[in-house]
């Protein structure tokens, strides 16, 4: 699927379009700085009924979510330089025990992620609008 975003009201839609197509656990995030990538996960959670505050991950590393289907946790691995680091987050655990996980910055982490069924959103900011695609 592919949209184009001019404001933040159109995240509403993309969500509305991208929930009943969500068949895995998986969700990677990929996007510049700014792209929207947290924006678009604090749209998700509160269609997905969470009633908390959803923030970028950027220093903890991973945010807990509650929803009325489980768990939702929130990745953002910028700051992690290789897959070492990752492992060391317990990321495995996380992936087995969550109704989602949102994974941004996924580079390091992809390639472990083979034969798993996933999910990838892009989002490109092209200043005035942004593209997004999902898979």
């Amino acid at each position: 699927m592919q949209f184009t975003i001019q404001g933040i009201k159109d995240w509403q839609e993309i969500v509305d379009k991208i929930i009943p197509d969500l068949k895995h656990n998986i969700l990677l995030l990929k996007g510049n700085l700014g792209a929207g990538k947290t924006t678009f996960t604090q749209f998700l959670l509160k269609n997905l009924g969470s009633n908390d505050e959803v923030s970028s991950p950027t220093y903890s590393i991973v945010n807990e979510y509650n929803t009325p289907e489980g768990k939702i946790y929130h990745f953002d691995l910028y700051r992690l330089k290789n897959i070492e680091e990752v492992y060391d987050i317990g990321i495995e655990e996380y992936l087995d025990n969550a109704f989602l996980c949102i994974i941004e910055w996924p580079e390091v982490y992809e390639e472990e992620l083979y034969g798993l069924n996933y999910h990838t959103m892009s989002i490109v900011n092209t200043g005035d609008k942004r593209e997004v695609s999902f898979e």
